[in-house]
C-alpha cells in the first residue's frame, strides 16, 4: 500500500504545479483583455447617440387610429344675460363614419350635456364646430356633426366580441382636458363585465350595463375616447373609471358591438327607443317578508324578484293581463333577481318577451311585445 502511495504523489504533485503555473501565465493576459475598453466615439465632444429606430407595427397602428381620435370641448351659457358662452369641460371622440359632405364623431352623453356650444379640436390642432345630432343618457353615448372636408382620418371598426381576456388594447384621448391624444397601454380584463349604472341620478342602480374592463389608464378627459386593439381598430369608446380610494387599474369601455346600433339610431332620430313593459314595479326585498307570505302570497324560498305595483292601461303589462302583486322572476332566458335586471332583459330582447311569474304562489308564464319610450 505505501509503495501504490509512493507512485501516485509525482504525478499528483506534477498535476498540481502544471495547473499553477497555467494559471499565473493566462491571469494576467485574461485580465489585460478586460482592462482594453475602446474608446467612446464622439460626436460633436459628446458621445455618440444610437438611433434604435424600428418599425413596429403596433406603434403605426397608434399613429394612425390618433388622427381619428378629437377634442370635444363643450360650452355652456353664463347665468348673467350678456355672458358669453365659456368652456365648462372638455372630453374626447373619435370619427368613426365619413359620409358625402359630413363627418360623425362619436363620443360619450355626459361629455356635451348640458352644452349650448360644442367644439371639435382635431389631431392637427384644427377646430370645428360640431353639431349634436343625439345623445342617450343610458347607454352614455352621443353623435356629434361636423363638415367632412377637414377631417383627415376615419378609424376602422373592429369588433369587440372577438377580444380576449388578457389581450393588449390601448386607450387614446385627452386625459386631464390637457394631454391631446394621449396613449396608455394594458390589457383586456374582461370583455363582457356587468356594471350597475344610475340613470335619472337619484341615488338607486337601474340598469346593468355590459362594458370592457381593462387596466390601461382611462383618467378624467379620457371619456368618450378610443379603445383599440394592436391593430388599430376600434373595439370601445372609454366611459368611466372606478374613482375610489384604493382601486387602480380598473377601467371601463362601451363595446363597439353595441355601440353601433345606438350610433344608428341617434344619427336617424337624434334619441334612442327603450323598450317597456308599462308597469310600476319594486324588489321584493323592499318588502317585510310577512307581507310577501300574507298579502303576495309569495313562497317564502322567493327570496327575489320584482312585484307589480300598477299597470299602465293598454300597455304590454296589460295586454299579458299582467296583475297588481303578480311577482316576475324571468323575462325570456334571463333570471330578473332585482329591478335593475328588468330593463336589462328588455333591451336584450328583440321586444318579444315571455315572463315568467309567481300569482298566488303560483308560477305561470305569459307573452307580450313590448313598447318603446324615450325613457328607460
Amino acid at each position: 500500500m505505501a509503495g501504490k502511495t509512493r507512485q501516485l504523489l509525482p504525478g499528483l504533485t506534477g498535476g498540481i504545479i502544471g495547473a499553477v503555473l497555467t494559471a499565473t501565465v493566462a491571469f494576467p493576459i485574461l485580465m489585460d483583455q478586460e482592462q482594453q475598453v475602446a474608446d467612446t466615439p464622439l460626436s460633436n465632444g459628446m458621445p455618440k447617440q444610437v438611433s434604435t429606430t424600428t418599425s413596429d407595427p403596433v406603434t403605426n397602428a397608434v399613429a394612425t387610429a390618433q388622427k381619428s381620435v378629437v377634442t370635444v370641448t363643450n360650452y355652456q351659457t353664463g347665468n348673467s344675460i350678456n355672458q358669453e358662452d365659456a368652456a365648462s369641460g372638455s372630453g374626447s371622440g373619435v370619427i368613426y363614419k365619413k359620409s358625402d359632405d359630413q363627418a360623425y364623431i362619436i363620443t360619450n352623453h355626459h361629455v356635451v350635456d348640458g352644452a349650448s356650444k360644442l367644439e371639435v379640436t382635431l389631431n392637427n390642432g384644427k377646430t370645428l364646430t360640431a353639431k349634436l345630432l343625439g345623445s342617450d343618457e343610458t347607454y352614455d353615448l352621443a353623435v356629434l356633426e361636423v363638415d367632412a372636408k377637414d377631417v383627415p382620418s376615419v378609424i376602422t371598426l373592429g369588433k369587440s366580441a372577438d377580444l380576449k381576456a388578457g389581450q393588449t388594447v390601448l386607450a387614446i384621448g385627452n386625459p386631464l382636458g390637457e394631454f391631446q391624444n394621449s396613449v396608455t397601454r394594458g390589457i383586456v380584463s374582461s370583455n363582457d363585465r356587468t356594471v350597475p349604472v344610475d340613470t335619472n341620478k337619484d341615488g338607486q342602480d337601474d340598469f346593468n350595463t355590459t362594458v370592457i374592463q381593462t387596466d390601461a389608464a382611462i383618467n378624467p378627459g379620457n371619456s368618450g375616447g378610443a379603445l383599440i386593439n394592436e391593430q388599430g381598430q376600434l373595439v370601445g369608446i372609454n366611459s368611466m373609471k372606478i374613482a375610489e380610494s384604493g382601486v387602480e387599474g380598473v377601467g371601463f369601455s362601451i363595446p363597439i358591438d353595441d355601440a353601433l346600433p345606438i350610433l344608428k339610431q341617434l344619427e336617424t332620430n337624434g334619441e334612442v327607443k327603450h323598450p317597456t313593459l308599462g308597469v310600476s314595479l319594486q324588489d321584493v326585498s323592499a318588502f317585510p317578508a310577512g307581507y310577501l307570505l300574507e298579502q303576495v302570497k309569495l313562497p317564502e324560498s322567493q327570496k327575489t324578484g320584482v312585484v307589480v305595483m300598477s299597470i299602465e292601461p293598454n300597455s304590454p303589462a296589460a295586454s299579458a293581463k299582467l296583475k297588481t302583486g303578480d311577482v316576475i322572476t324571468k323575462i325570456n332566458d334571463e333570471t330578473i333577481k332585482s329591478f335593475v335586471d328588468i330593463k336589462t332583459a328588455l333591451i336584450k330582447s328583440d321586444g318579444n318577451v315571455t315572463l315568467t311569474i309567481i300569482r298566488d304562489g303560483k308560477q305561470l308564464t305569459v307573452s307580450t311585445q313590448t313598447t318603446t319610450t324615450d325613457q328607460l
